[in-house]
């Protein structure tokens, strides 16, 4: 099922109305879809260089919307609609951990994830279940989201078709420098407060420690 979902999300990147799959997949990702933007964003900026900025901020724009769905859903339906999208994603089992890293780290936490491959529909569902700041969610959804969609959009557009090499090869080293700054902040902010000791419970998190 996955490999007909991928291949279909594949093929919206020649259709006339790509730009508006590339929302519509950009804003369900975030939410409820299993497949991301990423390879779909890629084909258009290929075909398309010259637009590759703008397609990055459909992205953007698209993935931060959604998220604020993905919010709602776990702050208002989590019960009848949000549990169901996570077990039915395998994502059940890591909801726990998520709350409890959200709720210690928040900020931190969404910019973390939000900037790697792991499913940001986890965290925006997630975040509103715990009730998180909508003013923290929102921002760090902005940083981490437009920093992943930007930059491909960026590179295209700047170098144009030859990036494409380049950003399949140094794309995850990128992320990961990133990664790696936010991380230190992470760790020098639980030096501070001294609450490295409570992250550590967080991996042994349970629904029952979350309600």
């Amino acid at each position: 099922m996955l490999t007909r979902l991928y291949q279909w999300t594949l093929a919206k990147a020649a259709h006339r109305h790509a730009e508006r799959w590339l929302f519509a997949v950009s804003f369900m990702e975030s939410s409820f879809f299993p497949i991301p933007p990423h390879p779909l964003l890629g084909l258009m900026c290929l075909a398309r260089p010259e637009r590759a900025v703008r397609f990055g901020l459909i992205c953007t724009i698209a993935s931060v919307l959604g998220g604020l769905f993905g919010y709602a859903i776990g702050f208002f339906l989590y019960e009848a609609v949000g549990g169901q999208i996570l077990h039915a994603l395998g994502l059940a089992e890591k909801f726990p951990i998520a709350a409890c890293y959200l709720r210690d780290y928040g900020a931190e936490i969404i910019l973390i994830k939000g900037a790697t491959p792991i499913p940001f529909k986890l965290i925006t569902i997630t975040a509103g279940f715990i009730g998180l700041s909508l003013f923290t969610f929102l921002w760090a959804s902005i940083v981490s989201r437009g920093f992943q969609f930007m930059l491909v959009g960026i590179l295209f557009w700047k170098f144009g078709r030859p990036i494409k090499a380049f950003i399949e090869k140094y794309l995850a080293l990128l992320s990961a420098l990133f990664l790696l700054l936010v991380v230190g902040g992470f760790v020098a902010i639980s030096t501070f407060s001294g609450t490295g000791h409570e992250s550590d419970a967080c991996s042994r998190a349970t629904m029952a420690t979350v309600r």
